[in-house]
């Protein structure tokens, strides 16, 4: 026979699962996102826009997930953006 409490035991092991999986992700975005503006500084352009597309299809599937929400996304790829674009003009 199951525990008194077996649902809310049950609920308590998927939300942990999903908290060490968003924190996977979104330390992965941060990660990303520090290799960018590494490579901005440096004046790479090439490096940088490779780094711009993989950190943007990063944020967007975190955003299709829930992990982040679409708002912050948006923001993040609009400084990233705009951030690549000076450095592009800068050249």
């Amino acid at each position: 026979m199951a525990t008194k409490y077996s649902s809310a035991e049950k609920r308590h092991r998927q939300s942990e699962e999903r908290r060490i999986r968003n924190k996977s992700a979104k330390s992965a975005i941060k990660t990303s996102v520090k290799k960018f503006v590494a490579f901005t500084q440096k004046k790479d352009v090439d490096a940088a826009e490779i780094s711009l597309r993989e950190t943007i299809k990063k944020l967007d599937t975190a955003a299709g997930k829930g992990i982040l929400h679409k708002n912050t996304v948006a923001r993040k790829k609009s400084r990233m953006q705009r951030l690549f674009n000076t450095l592009k003009t800068a050249r």
